[in-house]
């Protein structure tokens, strides 16, 4: 059947970090949602491929996600090259996801700017024809970008999600990342800057907690019948 949705994630924990509270209010609204990431994250200082395998099944648990795959591009030295534009275009050809999601484009962790323009150039190579890419062409309709915790400056999103109903799904799903996103250390941890900014992203929109997106393109509207 496909998915409605494909976020695409640098590493393991980017999407959780970045939307999981989303993602989970996409699920309980019946949508098909999926996650691929683009590398395994390691190496890292405390984790392993293993490690970050069974902390990704269990955050994947957490969330309910019914497809996550990982496309095995390398950590740290993630490039949007010809070949990995393919591959990653190929897995759109296969899944049809109406939504993209990536890491906002402008971001202190190279990977995560590799990623991004990744996803935007095998959102094209998707829908050519007269190609050796796998599976018949297609173009989702929208690419939208989630924000990630590297560069700490504040843009103003095109719209904030209310996550105010799944914010306990999204943590339980950071905490699953335990050699990432240790709860003890210096002050303010990773979890703890998280924590803080879906408390003020929801206080913009006057909700308990919230997660900012971004797009490049305008955001049409038939009706004002969920604005708030």
């Amino acid at each position: 059947m496909g998915l409605d949705v494909l976020v695409v994630a640098p590493h393991p924990d980017d999407a959780e970090l970045g939307m999981g509270g989303t993602i989970c209010r996409m699920l309980d609204d019946g949508l098909r949602v999926g996650v691929l990431d683009l590398t395994d994250g390691e190496p890292t200082p405390r984790g392993s491929p293993e490690i970050r395998g069974r902390e990704t099944a269990a955050a994947t648990d957490a969330l309910g996600l019914p497809w996550r795959e990982q496309l095995g591009l390398p950590n740290r030295r993630l490039r949007a090259t010809l070949a990995a534009r393919a591959e990653l275009a190929a897995v759109i050809r296969r899944e049809h996801p109406r939504w993209l999601f990536a890491p906002y484009w402008v971001d202190a962790h190279p990977d995560h700017v590799a990623a991004t323009r990744l996803t935007e150039a095998a959102r094209f190579w998707a829908k050519l024809t007269k190609t050796d890419i796998p599976g018949t062409p297609f173009h989702p309709e929208r690419i939208f970008y989630y924000s990630c915790v590297h560069l700490r400056v504040v843009r103003m999103p095109a719209f904030v999600v209310d996550i105010s109903s799944t914010w306990d799904r999204k943590w339980q799903s950071l905490r699953c990342y335990e050699s990432q996103l240790p709860a003890e250390g210096p002050q303010p941890t990773v979890l703890d800057r998280v924590d803080a900014a879906a408390a003020w992203w929801g206080s913009t929109i006057n909700t308990v907690r919230g997660e900012p997106f971004f797009s490049r393109e305008p955001i049409g509207l038939r009706g004002f019948g969920e604005l708030f």
